[in-house]
């Protein structure tokens, strides 16, 4: 890497950590009763959009900093057939590998304080729920800076799964100034609706309908009737 080119990259770490913050001292903001109406609403947007998840490996991320709480939704999936798989750290530059989750799993902690399954074979997710603080108008995501999930989804191209960004509509920005490494989404749910990348642009297409599935009753959010119920300490 050139000199000029070294500044470069060090200026652009240097704005996406300094947007990040602030993204995610926006979502931080957000009263706990808006965002279980969000999360609602992409917990519908996600079942009736994509059906096949009831199908398949489900990976997702242990919520963190008012993150979208995709653990209600795979409860459901789980329900339905899918198996629900979480990221694992193996080494500080290395790919992430996936175990399975469900309540009960005996998990260990990591990186950022986020849990993951302590043991269990490896799993190929064929759908990846990627949590983004921030998403632009290009379906790229900015994460914690890490480049674990770039590498990650660099690293599954020949059995690439499908991956779904959710974020929230307050994370929306024109770029991050893409580099060579960065991944887009191949669509972007919010509490908006969904939207898909096609020819390098998001495009929204709505709120999807009830299809295939039909639920008895809205998804039930079983930390507020039985904390502690997936696994996460209580008190917090």
């Amino acid at each position: 890497m050139t000199l000029i080119k070294y500044m470069q990259h060090v200026e652009l770490m240097g704005w996406r950590k300094q947007l990040r913050g602030e993204l995610v001292a926006r979502r931080l903001a957000v009263p706990a009763k808006l965002l279980q109406a969000w999360r609602l609403a992409m917990d519908r947007h996600l079942q009736y959009g994509f059906p096949g998840l009831a199908r398949g490996v489900v990976a997702f991320c242990w919520p963190i900093r008012n993150e979208y709480d995709a653990r209600h939704l795979l409860r459901r999936l789980r329900e339905q057939g899918a198996t629900a798989a979480l990221p694992v750290v193996v080494a500080p530059k290395a790919p992430l590998i996936f175990r399975e989750w469900h309540p009960g799993v005996d998990m260990a902690m990591g990186k950022l304080d986020i849990p993951y399954p302590a043991a269990g074979a490896e799993l190929a997710p064929d759908t990846v729920l990627l949590p983004m603080n921030g998403f632009d108008a290009q379906g790229y995501r900015l994460g914690y800076g890490g480049g674990f999930f770039d590498r990650t989804l660099a690293s599954l191209h020949a059995r690439k799964p499908l991956v779904l960004g959710v974020s929230y509509e307050l994370a929306a920005i024109d770029t991050i100034h893409p580099q060579p490494w960065d991944i887009p989404a191949d669509y972007v749910v919010t509490e908006r609706g969904v939207y898909r990348r096609d020819a390098d642009r998001l495009e929204f297409l709505g709120v999807p309908q009830e299809r295939r599935i039909e639920l008895s009753s809205p998804v039930c959010y079983a930390a507020d009737i039985a904390p502690g119920y997936f696994g996460e300490d209580a008190e917090s």
